[in-house]
């Protein structure tokens, strides 16, 4: 984009260009006597010792064109000769210094945003891979030399090819992973309940909820027994350092070929998708709910974990639903897709109408 000032000067030499070819064009008794007529006022100016104000950029460069044209040395007034000489050979030497750049030309902006995603997207990709990938599958040829010159420098190189994200790890692991959490509830009689949740981190699918007023260490190696299957594929369980989750509860889990994790001390985020979610099982239905009893909140929790499962959208994989098995092909979703006229939308009440569930339905 080119600069205010730049803009300016070549506007202000045009203007002075186009008032030389008018002048061009004058009979040449008009002119002199208009020639005469300005250096009798510039002489009353040079008598009386008038200092003119600085040149601008644009007046330099038009007194220097406009020198080629005639003989200047009797017509210079406001500086020395080797001023306007000086003038001369800057306007030459930016017009080359323009024209004749030096190196290659850089490569376009789309493709230099392109070359860094890349790099940012694929921490152990180098220059030669992310060379080939454009050559192979895109059609364009770029140098790897060039390529180095538009990826992002990284300060922190554990190895060679660098290291993987953090959030890449997790993600390749999380199918692997599962963690368990209590919360209370109070009753309508102020009655203390706790709520027993086991979720899996890849799915964030609610594995497994349950109710009890009295949660002991064996009660919690049962739902433990109950939620997992004998062919499942988890290797590590979160829980943080309750007393209910004793020796012996690690021992059942340890039993079931999975490798129990505490989280260091006051360490809520240690274990942060089992505290969120049950953070999402309160604001979405504990607050506004009043358990009646033990029953009661069973069936509630019942009700709103199939919605959770089944239904809720869920942001932190896709967004999708946890329990969906088919997920939606690009080729099906469409932008403002057009309602239809024989289309039905089927909202299913969850909880009494706390939350729906919306359908389109052919009719």
């Amino acid at each position: 984009m080119m600069r205010p000032d730049s803009l300016l000067i070549i506007v202000r030499f045009f203007t002075d260009f186009a008032i030389y070819l008018w002048l061009c064009v004058k009979p040449s008794r008009n002119l002199a006597a208009e020639n005469l007529f300005l250096r009798k006022q510039l002489a009353l100016y040079k008598e009386r010792q008038i200092k003119p104000r600085s040149t601008d950029p644009a007046t330099r460069f038009t007194m220097a064109f406009l020198s080629q044209r005639f003989d200047w040395r009797n017509a210079l007034v406001i500086v020395q000769p080797r001023t306007l000489i000086r003038w001369h050979r800057q306007c030459y030497r930016t017009f080359w210094r323009n024209k004749s750049k030096a190196g290659r030309p850089a490569i376009p902006p789309e493709l230099q945003r392109l070359i860094r995603r890349m790099a940012n997207e694929n921490i152990t990709w180098g220059e030669e891979r992310i060379a080939n990938e454009l050559l192979l599958k895109m059609d364009i040829s770029v140098s790897p030399r060039t390529v180095r010159k538009y990826m992002p420098r990284r300060l922190n190189h554990s190895g060679p090819r660098g290291d993987q994200r953090w959030s890449t790890f997790l993600k390749n692991h999380a199918s692997a992973i599962v963690a368990c959490d209590f919360c209370i509830v109070v009753t309508a009689n102020f009655r203390v309940l706790y709520v027993f949740v086991l979720i899996e981190h890849g799915s964030r699918r609610l594995i497994h909820t349950n109710v009890t007023a009295n949660p002991t260490a064996d009660w919690a190696r049962q739902q433990i027994r109950e939620a997992i299957p004998s062919d499942h594929q988890y290797r590590f369980l979160l829980h943080d350092r309750d007393s209910i989750f004793s020796t012996a509860f690690d021992k059942t889990i340890t039993n079931l070929g999975i490798k129990p994790i505490k989280t260091p001390r006051q360490s809520p985020k240690a274990n942060a998708i089992c505290e969120r979610v049950i953070g999402t099982l309160r604001r979405e239905c504990l607050d506004y709910v009043i358990p009646l009893s033990e029953s009661h909140l069973r069936r509630t929790m019942k009700l709103w974990v199939t919605h959770y499962n089944r239904s809720r959208p869920h942001s932190a994989i896709g967004p999708d639903i946890p329990s969906r098995i088919t997920k939606p092909s690009a080729n099906t979703v469409r932008l403002h897709r057009k309602i239809k006229s024989n289309d039905r939308i089927i909202a299913t009440p969850i909880l009494g109408g706390l939350h729906h569930d919306y359908r389109i339905m052919a009719v």
